[in-house]
């Protein structure tokens, strides 16, 4: 792994709430794979989605690469209707902000933050260990 992708890792490492979620053009559909306060837990290469009672939403792992414009993340879910399919996508990570929006597999890797058909954006924000009730 080269060091500019073990720097973004370790940025991405805790606990982080959705603020903003687009599924093909769609703002703030119904969705599967977030509830009201549900974290998204990252550690190390691996995630988490769980709810504000501890119900797993969704689990799986990523690679990054930051040599790419947009910086590439691949996420791979490890349950659900994905499961084991690599979905292409982009991210931006700036402090406390992480947003990624990441395409159907077998669709290119979106480039511009904004849904079209078959992709999906998600906006994050950190949330401290205390308030992921993690302990500090």
């Amino acid at each position: 792994m080269k060091a500019n992708d073990l720097f973004d890792l370790q940025q991405l490492q805790g606990a982080w709430e959705q603020v903003e979620y687009e599924d093909s053009g769609i703002s703030n559909p119904p969705d599967e794979h977030g509830a009201p306060g549900a974290l998204t837990l990252i550690q190390g290469q691996g995630f988490r989605v769980v709810t504000l009672e501890g119900e797993l939403l969704l689990a799986g792992h990523f690679t990054l690469d930051t040599a790419t414009t947009p910086k590439s993340i691949t996420w791979i879910d490890s349950m659900g209707a994905d499961a084991g399919k690599q979905l292409p996508a982009s991210y931006q990570l700036q402090g406390d902000d992480f947003v990624f929006i990441a395409a159907d597999e077998g669709q290119p890797r979106p480039t511009r933050f904004r849904t079209g058909p078959g992709e999906t954006l998600r906006r994050f924000v950190r949330v401290s260990q205390h308030q992921a009730g993690l302990g500090d």
